[in-house]
Parts: C-alpha cells; structure tokens; sequence
C-alpha cells in the first residue's frame, strides 16, 4: 500500500480492502466521517469533513521580497531608496559611509529621511555595522518586520 492509497482510505475514499473501493463520491457515513465525528465534537452534525479540494491555497500579496543594497553618493539615491521602501514596500540595506565621509549635509538629510519614514509610514530601521569603513542600515516597510536578537 503506498502514501496515495492511505490518503484515500483515511478520507473514506477506499475500504480497508484493497480489493474493495467505495464510490468515489463523498459518503456522509464513511469511515473518515465516523473517525471524525468521534475525534471532535466541535464540528455541527450534517457538515462533512473539509476535503483537499474545498481548501483555497493562501497566496502572499507579495511573493517575494527584493532586498536592495545601496551605497547612496547623491540625494536622488536617497530618493530612490525612500521609493524602494515606502512604494515597492522593499527592505533596503544602506551603506551611509561615503555620505559620511564626503558630505555631512547629504548624509544628515538622508538621517533626517529614514527618521521620516519611520514617523509617516512606519518604516523600521536597524543599524547593522558602524565602523570605520562602513555604515550600514536596514530599513523595512511597515509589512516586514525586523527582530534583533542578541
């Protein structure tokens, strides 16, 4: 007896024969219907068992998540970050170090952006790495949610 056939018997598809097979349509007073009815009684009497067929198949609203890693070097590419994270809803990793480095103004205005989306959209920010060469930053829409753990 394979995996398919004790499927089948446990949904009251088959007799415990192999020789013998009910009809293939679904019988109230099947044996699945009985085992069930006395495993839980939370179910109302006149319902059948759920069946693989009646279940609907969860799909995500978004499939998959684009992970962006970004160096920003202009406002623009802040910009574009700010779109990746509140438009896309994609998490971004943002390495502030060449901000930091060459130009105070932009990389205070890109701090006071990522403050922005966290107060307006929600958006989440953790800090990676803060060294001496790197600065790295990752932000998520509201929908991913960031856990940090020690």
């Amino acid at each position: 007896m394979n995996f398919m056939d004790t499927i089948k018997r446990s949904l009251g598809f088959e007799d415990s024969e192999p020789g013998e097979r009910q009809n293939r349509s679904y019988n109230p007073n099947g044996p699945a219907r009985r085992k069930y009815q006395s495993q839980n009684n939370f179910r109302p009497s006149g319902t059948r068992p759920p069946r693989f067929d009646d279940v609907e198949p969860i799909i995500p609203e978004q499939p998959f998540y684009e992970i962006v890693l970004i160096r920003p070097k202009t406002i623009d590419d802040i910009n574009y970050v700010v779109d990746q994270v509140i438009e896309e809803k994609n998490p971004v990793i943002i390495d502030l170090s060449f901000l930091q480095n060459e130009s105070p103004s932009n990389f205070k205005l890109a701090g006071e952006k990522i403050k922005q989306m966290r107060t307006n959209y929600g958006a989440q920010a953790l800090l990676l790495s803060r060294t001496d060469d790197k600065n790295l930053i990752m932000v998520s829409p509201k929908k991913v949610t960031l856990v940090k753990k020690n």
